[in-house]
């Protein structure tokens, strides 16, 4: 199945338990549980260095509020993209969160993730 068939309401339901383990990990500085949903590509092209000095010196990546709105979906291709609006427990203001998600192996597979 490709996910891009998948209803509003399924990617919801399978995006929000991954963007939530992902704030959770990002705040605790969990680099090994923060990726491992990700897809082997993406696991590949993050640097286990370079994601901890993040997590370690971005007050922001340290400090998600676990409180995110749900803004859309865009479908393209075999992904989907579910929009966030991510606030921070210590930053005034509002980021755009974005979480990439496909199918590999038959799995639901994080293939991207931002915050804007």
């Amino acid at each position: 199945m490709n996910i891009v068939d998948r209803t509003d309401e399924e990617i919801m339901a399978l995006a929000k338990p991954l963007w939530r383990d992902l704030v959770k990990y990002s705040n605790e500085g969990k680099y090994g549980e923060f990726a491992r949903n990700f897809s082997s590509a993406l696991a590949l092209a993050m640097n286990q260095v370079v994601a901890g000095h993040q997590f370690a010196n971005s007050e922001l990546a340290r400090n998600l509020s676990e409180d995110a709105d749900a803004l859309g979906i865009i479908r393209r291709g075999e992904h989907v993209t579910v929009l966030y609006r991510q606030r921070s427990t210590k930053k005034p203001g509002e980021w755009l969160g974005r979480l990439v998600l496909g199918y590999e192996d038959g799995k639901v597979r994080i293939f991207g993730a931002s915050i804007f």
